[in-house]
């Protein structure tokens, strides 16, 4: 009787075995899954907002570049087998509020020596007081009496809703710096300041970032700012208190740092992005509805001008402008705005002329670029460019490369050089031509267009998405530089002297 026992208690024992060695196998496969997929230090992590937490430790801005890590986004991708997010995370540094928010705090400060209150125009996230809708010429409640010159306000809160946001900045593929430097030199721009003050916020700024252990990375390459002037404002040339601005873009970590502005310079590290309209959807419907209307306007004259005299501007062709409009009769509509003759910065007064027109003439203002461009493009009017400079050789990423598919170009090299009738110029347009280039325009309007921050779009990219997907491009090409073994000081920041001439433009058209 004892061998049957012993066998039941030993085929009992085998089983027991066998049970545990599974469960055993079980715990080790899930200990070593978690291990794999669960390390905080390899998770993607994304936030909602903008702050993240870096630590600083000092670096020489005249070291060599390092070799870059192992790109982390390899591993991410294995491990999700999709990333939506792949090669377009952005870390947003978390400044010191003295280099931003502490300019919104203190709006009053910022226009000293003129009459202009930016107060009121840093509402609803820097887009503005909205406009009531007169006469049913804007169509809908998302326009804004928006100030030309704040997009580094508009840029930073539409970053926040930025779906690629990360908080872990080995992940990312390029580092915003959100610092407001149009608003600091505009403290200081007419009121007599020394080059000293005007310089101090930016050799602090600049002080701050290097020591962050993202500069390490690529020595500043992959980092970037948006401001909302002219890049002249920025690239002082001497230290001379009757030069104007400030140096800031001369300084060597600002050198390694790419900006976006509303018009660039001639050198390569500076991009131009659109300056911001008065129209800020919160929806493509809305867009769609815009589209639609400027399709169908009615535009009783061939051409229209907003602007004003530059008499002291040397080779200014605005009075030659200005005076064939005026001979033109019923054919163009001028609106002057010289000394407060018309209040040019209401929208609708704008937009009620551009969108009657079939052209909108667009040479040069106080610098190469206009916001009038993009008013014109979002009211349907096909720009008459005078300049390279004022739009072909600027706006890269948000107008086509050819621009005979959207613009004239009425190429005149000095005022001296003229000989043309505008009317009879645009009179010669082929109607078929005509249709063409304003469908185009249509087209374009999104492009041109920083929709409302707190909304999303989900199936139309603005000037705000161009942007992004510009600096990703950009910062990729400089790491494919430098794992090919190149440096990428070559070229990143060098001066091109032939960027605004003539020649290259006026062989296309």
């Amino acid at each position: 009787m004892e061998k049957p026992m012993t066998g039941k208690l030993c085929n009992q024992q085998l089983g027991c075995v066998i049970l545990l060695s599974f469960v055993l196998c079980l715990v080790l496969l899930c200990f070593d899954y978690s291990a794999l997929t669960g390390s905080n230090n390899g998770d993607t992590s994304l936030v909602n907002n903008y702050v993240n937490p870096i630590s600083t430790q000092s670096s020489n801005s005249s070291d060599p570049i390092s070799p870059l890590p192992h790109n982390p986004l390899v591993f991410v991708f294995n491990k999700t087998d999709s990333d939506p997010c792949l090669g377009r995370y952005i870390y947003v540094h978390n400044l010191p509020s003295r280099f931003n928010e502490a300019f919104l705090q203190n709006c009053h400060l910022l226009t000293p020596g003129t009459e202009k209150n930016m107060c009121p125009y840093l509402s609803n996230l820097g887009l503005g007081p909205r406009i009531q809708n007169h006469e049913m010429v804007l169509l809908n409640d998302s326009w804004y009496l928006t100030n030309q010159f704040l997009l580094e306000v508009i840029f930073h809160n539409k970053m926040k809703n930025y779906k690629c946001l990360t908080n872990d900045s080995s992940l990312a593929s390029a580092i915003y710096v959100p610092f407001y430097a149009g608003l600091d030199i505009s403290r200081y721009l007419f009121a007599g300041a020394s080059t000293s003050l005007r310089d101090s916020s930016a050799i602090d700024l600049l002080k701050w970032v290097r020591e962050g252990e993202e500069w390490k990375k690529m020595w500043g390459r992959d980092h970037f700012f948006v401001v909302g002037r002219i890049s002249w404002d920025f690239r002082r040339q001497t230290d001379n208190e009757s030069d104007w601005g400030s140096k800031f873009r001369f300084l060597p970590e600002s050198n390694n740092m790419t900006m976006l502005s509303i018009e660039a310079s001639s050198w390569n590290n500076d991009f131009a992005l659109p300056y911001p309209t008065c129209f800020h959807p919160s929806s493509e419907g809305e867009i769609i509805q815009w589209q639609d209307k400027m399709r169908r306007q009615k535009r009783r004259y061939l051409f229209s001008f907003a602007g004003g005299p530059r008499p002291d501007l040397q080779g200014s062709i605005r009075g030659k402008i200005i005076d064939q409009c005026l001979a033109s009769g019923s054919l163009c509509k001028l609106i002057d705005c010289n000394y407060g003759a018309t209040n040019c910065n209401n929208p609708v007064n704008v937009m009620k002329v551009f969108q009657s027109s079939v052209f909108c003439l667009q040479p040069q203002g106080d610098s190469y670029t206009r916001r009038s461009i993009f008013d014109a493009i979002l009211a349907g009017c096909i720009p008459v460019f005078f300049h390279p400079g004022t739009a072909y050789a600027q706006y890269l990423w948000h107008l086509p490369k050819n621009y005979t598919t959207y613009s004239l170009y009425l190429p005149v090299r000095d005022v001296k050089d003229w000989k043309m009738m505008i009317n009879e110029t645009l009179l010669g347009v082929p109607e078929d031509r005509v249709l063409a280039l304003r469908e185009k325009v249509v087209k374009l309007i999104p492009r041109v267009i920083y929709a409302d921050p707190k909304s999303k779009l989900e199936s139309v990219e603005d000037a705000f998405d161009l942007a992004v997907k510009g600096i990703l491009e950009r910062t990729e090409g400089v790491r494919r530089i430098i794992r090919e073994g190149k440096d990428p000081a070559i070229g990143f920041a060098d001066g091109d002297d032939f960027k605004y001439t003539f020649s290259a433009y006026e062989e296309q058209s």
